[in-house]
């Protein structure tokens, strides 16, 4: 057990610190410029002033603070109200009865006890804090003019940090915090907190300490607030089974369920807080937040955390209430009454805390689900009448003339969205919660006439789900350039009074959490292309700054791998283990990776190693050895297929990635005495549909017999691009067929293919290669395979001084030999590798651009030649702008402002690259990988882009190739539109179901252009893939092609996707 009590809670694991994140530093830990010193020297044990009046939650942070101080200076710091034995603070409430929990009615009267004061020596005083109108000490101190709240007075959550001369009897000089209000003085004392050294994650990531002797304030007037963003917190959701294990681990179950309490609560309010957030949906489906303890909904009053619930809990009421305590469906059609009872009492049970509350509307069905069995027209015109009587319930039961003045919103989720389309009508005071798809897609956003709205628009983000196309829920797979992205969008047309995102179990999410609230806090900091510096910051103030940017790049390309396919989606098929070296290349990527985290946690001092361990080198570990096992089943599917001795190794080298899975959740669960136990709980192999396996399974593999040789001989040959292997009859080329064909060679192609020599027999058996031109050049060209020798890749290039020079194509074979031949030689004859060679150059007239090779040119969307100026005017100021470390594999090409309207195209600048063509083809195939967004300005405004593809010599012309693209179809309702679970599964549009696909005519070879007008932001170009026939499958495309003017024949590698 953690601890039974919310006392013990509160004080558990006080041992890590970090740097200041984002916000004008005041602290420093050098004499310079310093205005006075606030620990070290003559300063001894400081204290920490506050004043009885001010509120219970900014005494209990104070009290925090002067925790603070001991965990970096070794000392702790007492508390003072001023007064002599004085006790500690109380809040005090009145339990609700959670065993009746129809009728409203309360217990004895009940405290939560604040910090010990200690005995007032204001000589010692280094800080004062207190709420402006709320504190005596403040007041006074704005009275005699000692202190200038002017620029935070009356603003939310805004405070101001002064250093002030005398500013009680006997105290010489102080940092005087003083807030608008009581988050906005706690955010000031947390804000000290954390430039001294205390991480926000000092509890639930373990990060480690500073510790300092010294410290100083430099700057004697500090002004911050309000944040960017009204409302900013999370959604603890899909907590089963990791969350509710773990505390039903560490504390007794309440009479409902597990026990989510104060003890546990108060974790999470705290952590709230000190992240500057300042919102909660409580944890749902094990649990009831109200009922569970009477003491969770007056602890966040407390604490000043504002309490919501989610889009399917209204009126302040857990989901599970009506189901436990009520008779009757839950239909508002059939059963109102009973309903309409039953918000009542969740108003009257929550007016004592109404002043940290804030209000869900509307209703959905039965257990996050639409409602179900009535027309959406009577659905429109029910909802409508439910929320008026919820509003009248609500004016009636918290006692107010006027409704507008109470914080109410409606989460426009899933199917609620589509009932706008029918008719829904929002009152105007109350918060639209636009929701994401679930996949970190925003799918609606305030329009021009919907920015003046009383209530304002809020966004409902995800960065953990369970459904379709599947559940992600085990660890963090958040590409936070995506998060900045999509959340700076919404910010930019008004999305600014709510932001709440679905965290799950919350613990594995540290980093996405982190960031997402620092956006919502300060988004003018924290801009869009602010990830890196961002990641970089964070690093510093988690682990020091001397591994700070190699930590930083590890967290970035984590994001972008992890986000390609999440885990649980991941399957044998996804990389291609033929094609492109595809599948060899994310592996690399991913061995680097570890490696580079490895390194830095070796480095790390041994106190930092667990918080890093949690943080960064878990999801590395387990990501590599997800991808292992996936692609190893691909692997041993091919080898099975060709008959290969090798497939049967790879089920051991799965089966061992299989135990270095298990091994690492154990890993896990021993760190720190087993503290976080139960956390990977989460099954995250062997999905088979949306819903989360009950076991980890292994992909299917195939065990190939190997006590005898097969039947077309020992040695089997397999090349690059195919499945099929020769001697022998498969179903992937022809019966009786002894050649195989590799993709071709040119000079504007990848330098190498290769053949694969293994063995299908049982003992060792020499070969031989022999290609039929000398300049044709193989790395091995003869070997020994089979008993203890392993198989063999030959890689195959071409001597391009010594090959025949252009114009010149032909088919080059190389004839295998062996001398282990059997009763085979009956039956099949000698083996042959075919070489597609072509030789040939592009005119020298052709000076810059990408060239085709192997009927394909492929590049990403940021390797544009020029952008070319719209044809008109427009008022929006549009221009490119590049996203980087974004999407797949590189970057993003889209536009800015993010709050752009719609353009016509003539208003559109373009993105224009150059290429060079070779084959004439009537159906050249252009796609564009698109980030996958939706139609954020509704279905009547749909995403578009246009694109052409012309003759150099020529221009693009609007009736014959510039042609218009919507990708993103209608939704219906509730339902996505068609391809998406498809295009959120791959990260892009456009790898399936051809909804970016544009078919040109090339009617001859020679240079031309691509255009492309994105019309909208949020039209994310990633990659281009022009198919002009050779095209083969693969998850990430075909590797970036040739570009004149950068790349050398004969020097340049480009045989995967890293180049």
């Amino acid at each position: 057990m953690l601890t039974t009590g919310l006392k013990g809670a509160l004080l558990l694991a006080f041992s890590s610190v970090a740097a200041a994140l984002g916000q004008e530093s005041i602290i420093s830990t050098k004499a310079h410029g310093a205005q006075f010193q606030i620990a070290g020297g003559h300063v001894g044990k400081g204290q920490i002033l506050v004043s009885s009046n001010d509120y219970w939650g900014v005494i209990r942070a104070a009290g925090d603070l002067a925790v603070d101080f001991g965990r970096v200076t070794g000392t702790n710091y007492t508390l003072s109200n001023g007064e002599k034995k004085a006790a500690p603070a109380t809040y005090k409430y009145h339990p609700v009865n959670n065993l009746n929990n129809t009728h409203y009615s309360t217990t004895d009267t009940a405290n939560f006890t604040g910090p010990a004061y200690a005995e007032p020596s204001p000589e010692n005083v280094v800080v004062i804090a207190g709420t402006i109108g709320h504190s005596k000490v403040i007041d006074k101190l704005i009275s005699r003019k000692s202190i200038d709240v002017s620029r935070v007075k009356g603003k939310w959550e805004s405070f101001t940090s002064q250093v002030v001369k005398n500013p009680v009897p006997g105290c010489k000089q102080a940092l005087v915090i003083a807030g608008s209000d009581p988050r906005g003085t706690i955010y000031g004392i947390y804000d000290v907190s954390e430039q001294i050294g205390v991480s926000p994650w000092y509890f639930w990531a373990d990060s480690p300490p500073k510790q300092h002797k010294n410290l100083y304030v430099v700057k004697k007037k500090k002004v911050q607030g309000p944040p960017s963003v009204k409302y900013r917190g999370f959604f603890l959701n899909d907590e089963q089974p990791a969350l509710t294990n773990w505390v039903a681990t560490h504390w007794q179950d309440t009479p409902y369920g597990p026990g989510y309490g104060p003890a546990f609560y108060g974790l999470i309010f705290e952590l709230l807080l000190r992240l500057r957030a300042n919102y909660l949906w409580p944890a749902l489906w094990a649990t009831m937040f109200e009922v569970d303890d009477p003491g969770n909904q007056p602890l966040a009053d407390a604490f000043e955390v504002v309490i919501g619930s989610s889009h399917t809990e209204p009126l302040m009421r857990a989901q599970n209430e009506f189901g436990h305590f009520y008779e009757g469906p839950w239909a508002y059609n059939l059963n109102n009454e009973t309903i309409d009872d039953y918000f009542r009492y969740g108003v009257q049970r929550a007016k004592p805390y109404a002043r940290n509350s804030l209000w869900t509307m509307g209703m959905r069905g039965t257990g996050d689900t639409a409602i179900e069995g009535l027309g959406v027209e009577y659905i429109v015109e029910m909802l409508q009448v439910l929320v008026k009587n919820q509003r009248q319930i609500m004016a009636e039961g918290l006692e107010v003339k006027d409704i507008t003045t109470v914080p109410q919103t409606w989460c426009l989720y899933k199917e609620v969205m589509g009932y706008l389309s029918y008719g829904l009508q929002v009152p105007d005071d109350v918060t639209l919660l636009w929701a994401d798809d679930n996949w970190g897609n925003v799918r609606r956003l305030p329009l021009k006439n919907e920015t003046d709205r009383h209530g304002g628009a809020g966004i409902y983000y995800h960065f953990d789900y369970v459904g379709g196309p599947r559940d992600y829920k085990w660890i963090n797979t958040i590409q936070l350039t995506k998060t900045a992205e999509q959340m700076h969008m919404a910010y930019a047309r008004g999305a600014d009074r709510i932001w709440i995102v679905n965290v799950g179990d919350m613990k594995a999410l540290e980093i996405p959490i982190s960031h997402f609230f620092d956006l919502g806090y300060d988004a003018k900091r924290w801009h869009v292309d602010s990830t890196q510096e961002w990641a970089e910051a964070w690093a510093a103030r988690e682990f020091g700054s001397t591994h700070s940017k190699e930590i930083a790049d590890v967290m970035m390309k984590y994001g972008m791998y992890a986000a390609r396919r999440k885990y649980e989606l991941m399957e044998p098929w996804v990389y291609s283990v033929i094609n492109y070296n595809e599948a060899e290349a994310v592996l690399q990527q991913w061995a680097e990776l570890v490696a580079e985290a490895q390194s830095i946690y070796d480095k790390l001092p041994a106190e930092a190693q667990a918080a890093f361990f949690e943080t960064v080198l878990h999801p590395a570990l387990a990501g590599e050895i997800v991808q292992q096992i996936h692609i190893g089943g691909a692997k041993n599917m091919l080898y099975a297929g060709q008959k290969r001795n090798a497939a049967n190794k790879v089920i051991q080298e799965v089966l061992a990635h299989s135990a270095a899975d298990a091994n690492l959740t154990r890993r896990w669960d021993a760190l720190l005495d087993g503290k976080w136990e139960h956390f990977m709980d989460q099954t995250h192999l062997g999905y088979e549909y949306w819903q989360q396996p009950m076991r980890n399974a292994l992909p299917p593999m195939i065990y190939v017999q190997t006590d005898f040789t097969a039947l077309s001989g020992e040695v089997g040959i397999g090349v690059e691009g195919s499945n099929a292997t020769v001697r022998g009859d498969d179903r992937w080329h022809d019966n009786s067929g002894n050649d195989l064909t590799l993709p071709p060679l040119d000079p504007y192609g990848p330098a190498t293919r290769y053949i694969d020599i293994f063995s299908r027999g049982s003992k060792e058996c020499t070969w031989k290669a022999s290609p039929w031109e000398p300049w044709i050049k193989l790395s091995e060209s003869s070997g020994v395979i089979g008993g203890s020798k392993p198989d063999t890749r030959i890689f195959v290039s071409l001597d391009w001084k010594s090959a025949p020079p252009a114009p010149y194509s032909d088919k080059i074979k190389i004839n295998f030999t062996t001398p282990c031949t059997g009763m085979d030689r009956y039956g099949f004859g000698e083996p042959h590798v075919i070489v597609p060679v072509t030789v040939r150059s592009v005119p020298k007239s052709f000076k810059s651009g990408f060239v085709e090779s192997d009927g394909n040119v492929a590049f990403a969307a940021d390797r544009y030649s020029r952008v070319i100026k719209a044809e008109a005017k427009n008022k929006e100021g549009v221009k490119y702008h590049t996203f980087s470390s974004y999407g797949r594999t590189s970057s993003g090409v889209g536009l800015i402002p993010l709050n752009a309207e719609k353009l016509a195209r003539e208003a559109a600048p373009a993105l224009e690259y150059d290429l060079y063509l070779f084959t004439n083809t009537s159906a050249a195939n252009v796609t564009l990988y698109l980030s996958p967004a939706l139609n954020y300005l509704g279905d009547a405004t749909p995403l578009e882009y246009a694109v052409s593809l012309f003759p150099a010599s020529s221009s693009p012309s609007p009736k014959d190739n510039i042609k218009h693209v919507r990708p993103v179809a209608a939704a219906n309702g509730g339902n996505m539109p068609a391809g998406w679970d498809g295009a959120v599964a791959d990260g892009v549009w456009g790898r399936t179901g051809g909804y970016t696909t544009t078919s040109f005519k090339v009617p001859r070879e020679g240079a031309y252009k691509l255009r492309v007008w994105a019309l909208m932001p949020g039209v994310i170009v990633q990659k281009v893939v022009i198919n002009l026939g050779g095209v083969r499958p693969s998850y990430l495309g075909p590797p970036e092609s040739f570009l004149v003017g950068r790349d050398q024949v004969g020097t340049r590698k480009g045989t995967s996707f890293l180049g």
